[in-house]
């Protein structure tokens, strides 16, 4: 329970960006109004893989930002992600998140079939 609430704490401070102690409360109310699911060792594994994904992700972000300012980026394209099986609804949304959260990408929809569009930036090729 104490990790679902702080994955929900860091996903509602990544999104909002604010430290403030009224942002903090609601932060808390919302993590603790938010259904809780089954505690395996399964679903703990997966809870900590998601906090290091996350951890992870942060600098990546910075670093595309910075990328894009420095060096426009001019081509587009859409890719295809698959999703990996039996992945939790929670799971699902992490992964949206995580890939919405880096500027170069977006996902454009999730097809319950197992797959993302994925929106991405990228530079024009060197000829």
């Amino acid at each position: 329970m104490i990790g679902h609430l702080i994955l929900r704490l860091v996903i509602w401070f990544l999104l909002t960006a604010n430290f403030g102690l009224e942002n903090i409360i609601i932060g808390v109310c919302i993590a603790f109004l938010l259904p809780f699911n089954s505690n395996s060792p399964e679903r703990l594994k997966d809870l900590l893989r998601a906090l290091g994904k996350i951890i992870m992700t942060i600098p990546q972000a910075y670093l595309e930002a910075v990328d894009l300012i420095l060096r426009p980026h001019t081509q587009e394209e859409v890719i295809i992600e698959r999703v990996q099986s039996g992945r939790s609804p929670g799971a699902v949304f992490l992964d949206i998140f995580l890939i919405t959260f880096t500027p170069k990408t977006t996902v454009l929809k999730y097809h319950e079939e197992g797959w993302y569009e994925v929106h991405r930036l990228r530079r024009r090729p060197k000829s």
